[in-house]
């Protein structure tokens, strides 16, 4: 009998719909004038808080400022055509930005016309990647990263990006460090130097960021606005600290009488068309770098579009994602910009503002193009302090204190694997770390898989259902073992298995019958199925008979593919463990 649901159906993406690979004809050829409202606001909303948060993201990734408000036109435009995400918004973001820096800085300075050259080749190697992955599929890598992995890179990070800015906080120039602690070191011994005036823009610029953040909306509640309009107005920080720091510099000439550093001359303009050097041996000192930015960038894509989509039940499809994440750091590439993805806290406001398409984001594309080509000369007087403090506050955010501690009492495994990754992160660098952290991951995995939980399980009372000997009052056969495994045989864990039934048997030298219980068993590798056939032998040899029990069909088929279920003898498997216990009682 046919499944109800079909694969398409499974995943929402129908191989015959164009939508299925032009997500943009699905809303655009069916377009609500209903729809129109919330996207023009929620459109217009992000540009405000993009445009501050572009510039201070392109400051993070050691670029100028016009950099990352090209990013943030073309690349959005391409997403709303192509995402499934009808909420998420693509832009610069914190964490890339810092996997930018790291991985041009060992190549070029900062602000060089080669380290502008070398961002463009890895945009383009990003966009690639995540082109391939979502044309063939592959999706599924990211699993490979851990919430465990992904939770200390994310805290270890946002330490580093906090002390990357205290520089320009400070007003001090210091040398580039290795290391996280080389920095702070390097930003000590510069302590003597601060500019007062810097720092006191960057303080005051602080506060207000997190009155915004974290007092203005329940205040403006108490006046009588709705939670939604209040929770929207507090997204406006970012564009009031650029505003009144801008103005204060312009009119007191802070940036001559008192040495505050300013972003100075933003070129105005359409962003250039820019082409991508096919040089191989730049390809290939950027490419750990591609490599950490696709996967980084697609899993906070992945899980704030999931999040939003779930509160709609609208559906995401995975792959496509890439896609169209792909084709947005394409865009970046070609027209001046940077590696981009999706940001939580202005999907979040997208999607709170009203965003129903992808309309949305273009019109975000649209006012930051209207932003690039009017009002970069306003930006002269921006200090780099205000940016600095705009990115302080958006990092806070990305430290986490409770997950550390909830995992830690949950899994240590999980938890050494958090804290390794924190640890590597901070000591050896942003992509060394991260590669550490996931192979520290599936180390750890395989160690806990390699010692599965084995357990002799006995009827539980009158029924029909099969407990741990060691945990509930069960019965057992005389001359029968029954033994559940839980947990799929693969190479690391066969050795394990074979020597522990083959200690039980020794220790019962009365049993005759061993019957394995295969309820927890997904999946027998080849190196399994020569343990099991090898185990047979071995008990036969000893007089024990081995039975097969619950075994899952998917399995049972690759058993009988190779023969070993007729080797076995099919009366030597039964449906259920009652089956067994009954079948194999009678018989002894």
């Amino acid at each position: 009998m046919a499944s109800p649901l079909n694969s398409s159906t499974q995943t929402g993406r129908s191989p015959w719909k164009l939508s299925a690979y032009l997500p943009f004809t699905d809303w655009l050829l069916h377009y609500r004038r209903r729809d129109f409202p919330g996207d023009l606001l929620a459109g217009a909303i992000v540009a405000t808080m993009l445009v501050p948060q572009a510039m201070a993201y392109a400051q993070l990734a050691g670029l100028p400022a016009q950099v990352g408000l090209y990013a943030s036109i073309l690349p959005l435009g391409l997403y709303g055509l192509l995402g499934t995400s009808r909420a998420l918004a693509v832009g610069p973001v914190a964490i890339v930005s810092l996997l930018v820096a790291s991985g041009i800085g060992p190549l070029a300075a900062p602000g060089s016309s080669e380290y502008l050259a070398l961002a463009l080749i890895l945009a383009l190697l990003a966009g690639l990647i995540q082109l391939g992955m979502g044309l063939v599929r592959l999706g599924f890598l990211v699993n490979f990263l851990s919430h465990s992995v992904i939770s200390g890179f994310t805290s270890a990070a946002a330490l580093i990006i906090g002390v990357s800015q205290l520089r320009h906080l400070l007003g001090v120039q210091v040398a580039s460090a290795d290391s996280f602690v080389g920095q702070l070191i390097v930003l000590g011994q510069a302590l003597g130097s601060t500019n007062l005036l810097t720092l006191g823009i960057g303080t005051v610029s602080l506060g207000l960021l997190l009155f915004f953040k974290r007092g203005l909306s329940p205040r403006l509640q108490r006046w009588g606005l709705s939670p939604d309009t209040s929770q929207l107005l507090s997204k406006g920080g970012p564009l009031v600290v650029v505003v009144i720091s801008t103005l204060l510099v312009w009119s007191l000439g802070l940036d001559t009488q008192a040495g505050v550093r300013t972003v100075g001359a933003v070129p105005s303009g359409l962003p250039p068309l820019t082409t991508p050097a096919l040089n191989l041996a730049q390809w290939q000192a950027l490419l750990p770098a591609a490599l950490t930015i696709s996967f980084v960038g697609f899993m906070e894509s992945i899980a704030v579009a999931k999040s939003l989509a779930s509160k709609r039940r609208q559906r995401i499809d995975p792959n496509q994602e890439l896609i169209g994440l792909g084709m947005a750091n394409l865009g970046a590439a070609f027209t001046g910009g940077y590696p981009v993805t999706g940001g939580f806290s202005r999907s979040v406001v997208n999607f709170a503002a009203g965003a129903n398409t992808g309309l949305a984001s273009i019109i975000t594309a649209a006012l930051v193009l209207a932003v690039v080509l009017f009002f970069t000369p306003l930006f002269f007087y921006l200090p780099q302090a205000a940016l600095a403090s705009i990115i302080l506050v958006a990092v806070t955010g990305l430290i986490d204190t409770d997950t550390p501690r909830r995992i830690w009492r949950y899994s240590r495994a999980d938890g050494f694997s958090l804290f390794a990754t924190f640890g590597a992160v901070l000591a050896a660098g942003v992509e060394a770390g991260l590669f550490l952290g996931i192979g520290v991951s599936l180390i750890l995995y395989l160690w806990r898989t390699s010692r599965p939980h084995i357990a002799i399980v006995g009827r539980l009372g009158d029924s029909e259902h099969f407990r741990n000997v060691l945990r509930h009052p069960v019965t057992t056969a005389p001359g029968l073992l029954m033994v559940r495994v839980d947990e799929s045989l693969y190479f690391a864990n066969t050795r394990y298995l074979e020597e522990y039934l083959n200690g039980i048997v020794a220790d019962h030298p009365d049993v005759n019958n061993l019957v394995l219980v295969c309820s927890g068993i997904n999946f027998i590798d080849a190196n399994a199925l020569e343990t099991l056939e090898h185990l047979q032998e071995t008990l036969a040899a000893a007089g024990v008979e081995l039975y097969l029990s619950e075994v899952k069909g998917p399995v049972f088929d690759q058993l009988q593919r190779v023969g070993w279920i007729d080797k076995l003898g099919k009366d030597h498997l039964f449906l259920s463990s009652h089956a067994a216990m009954a079948a194999l009682s009678k018989a002894g």
